[in-house]
C-alpha cells in the first residue's frame, strides 16, 4: 500500500487536488475533525510518513506514537504552538511551518482591526442604520500619530510597524531582547509597553509560555483611552480581565481576531460594542492560503529528496 499524507486542517477540494497531483505516490488522508483525525491514525497509523496541520490543531507526542513511519510534520501557518517538536526532534521526525506565507495579510487585517476599533466603525455603521446622526455620537479618535506598541516584534510585526509609519504613528515594541537593526523603541517591561502605547497589538507566539499574557495588570497599565488588538492567539489575552475592563471603561476598546473559546464566540465580549471582532481570518486570503498549501508542497517535496526544509522549526 501507498504510505499516507495525513491533513488535519481545512482544505479545500482544490487544495487536495493539488498535493495529491503532486504526490502521486502517497494516499492523501483528509481528516480536519478531531474525530475523524482519531479514525484515520486507528485505520491508517501504521503508513503516515508526513503530516499537515496547523498550530492549533498541532500532533502531539501520543498521536506521533501511533505512526511508527512518520518523517515530517509541518504546520502550514507560522505558528506551531500545539507541536510536540521536543518529541518530534527527539525521534528524528523533521518539523517545519509555514513562516513568512500569510504575512502581509496578516499585517493588513491588524491595521485593519486597528482602524475599525480606534475610529469606532463597526458600531458607527450600526448607529447609521439606526438613523442616528453624527450630532449624537462621541467624536472618534484619530488613529494618526498614536503610539502603537508591538508584543513580538516578529516577521508579522515588523510588517504592522511598516504599515503604521504611513499613519505617522510612533512604534515601540516588547520582546526577550532587541531586535537587531531595527530603531523602533524597545522596552524590556511589557507593562512599560503598555503604558506608553496608545494601541497595544499582540503579535507574538502562542503557546503556555504566552498564556494569559495581557492580563489586567496590562490593560490597567494600558488606561481608559488605550485600545488593545489580538492577531496572535486567543490564549495570549485573559478574556475575562479584557471583557470586565473595557466594561468598566479601563480600556477603550479592543480588536480581536483571535480568543480563547475558538471556534465558539467570546460570550463575555459580545454584547461590548466597543469590541470588533473577526473569526480568526487574519491569515486567510485566497492569495495566503495558496501561499501556505505551495509551501507546505515545498517542505514535503525538499524532505522527500533528503534535503533541508524551506522553513524548519
Amino acid at each position: 500500500m501507498k504510505p499516507a499524507l495525513l491533513v488535519l486542517n481545512l482544505q479545500v477540494p482544490a487544495h487536495l487536488q493539488q498535493m495529491a497531483q503532486t504526490f502521486p505516490d502517497f494516499e492523501v488522508i483528509y481528516a480536519p475533525e478531531a474525530d475523524q483525525c482519531e479514525a484515520a491514525i486507528a485505520a491508517h497509523g501504521a503508513r503516515v510518513q508526513c503530516v499537515c496541520t496547523i498550530g492549533s490543531t498541532g500532533l502531539s507526542a501520543a498521536q506521533m506514537q501511533r505512526m511508527p513511519k512518520l518523517s515530517l510534520v509541518c504546520a502550514m501557518g507560522a505558528g506551531y504552538e500545539n507541536i510536540d517538536v521536543a518529541y518530534a526532534k527527539a525521534h528524528g521526525i523533521a518539523v517545519g511551518n509555514g513562516a513568512g506565507t500569510n504575512d502581509e495579510c496578516v499585517a493588513d487585517h491588524a491595521m485593519g482591526l486597528m482602524i475599525a476599533a480606534v475610529r469606532g466603525i463597526v458600531r458607527y455603521d450600526k448607529a447609521t442604520r439606526a438613523g442616528t446622526w453624527r450630532s449624537a455620537l462621541p467624536l472618534p479618535p484619530n488613529v494618526s500619530g498614536k503610539r502603537l506598541g508591538i508584543v513580538g516584534l516578529g516577521t508579522i510585526g515588523a510588517k504592522i510597524a511598516k504599515r503604521a509609519a504611513a499613519f505617522d504613528m510612533p512604534v515601540g515594541y516588547h520582546n526577550r531582547k532587541p531586535r537587531e537593526g531595527v530603531s523602533h523603541q524597545y522596552f524590556d517591561s511589557l507593562l512599560a509597553l503598555a503604558a506608553w502605547a496608545d494601541v497595544l497589538l499582540v503579535a507574538t507566539l502562542g503557546g503556555a509560555g504566552t498564556s494569559h499574557l495581557i492580563n489586567a495588570e496590562v490593560l490597567d497599565a494600558l488606561g481608559e483611552k488605550g485600545f488593545l488588538v489580538n492577531i496572535a492567539r486567543g490564549s495570549v489575552v485573559d478574556t475575562q480581565a479584557l471583557a470586565e475592563a473595557v466594561r468598566s471603561g479601563r480600556v477603550a476598546g479592543a480588536g480581536l481576531d483571535v480568543y480563547e473559546s475558538e471556534p465558539l464566540p467570546p460570550q463575555d465580549l459580545l454584547d461590548l460594542d466597543a469590541v470588533v471582532l473577526t473569526p480568526h481570518v487574519a491569515g486567510w486570503s485566497p492569495e495566503a492560503v495558496q501561499n501556505s498549501v505551495d509551501r507546505f508542497i515545498a517542505n514535503m517535496r525538499r524532505h522527500l529528496d533528503g534535503q533541508p526544509l524551506v522553513s524548519p522549526i
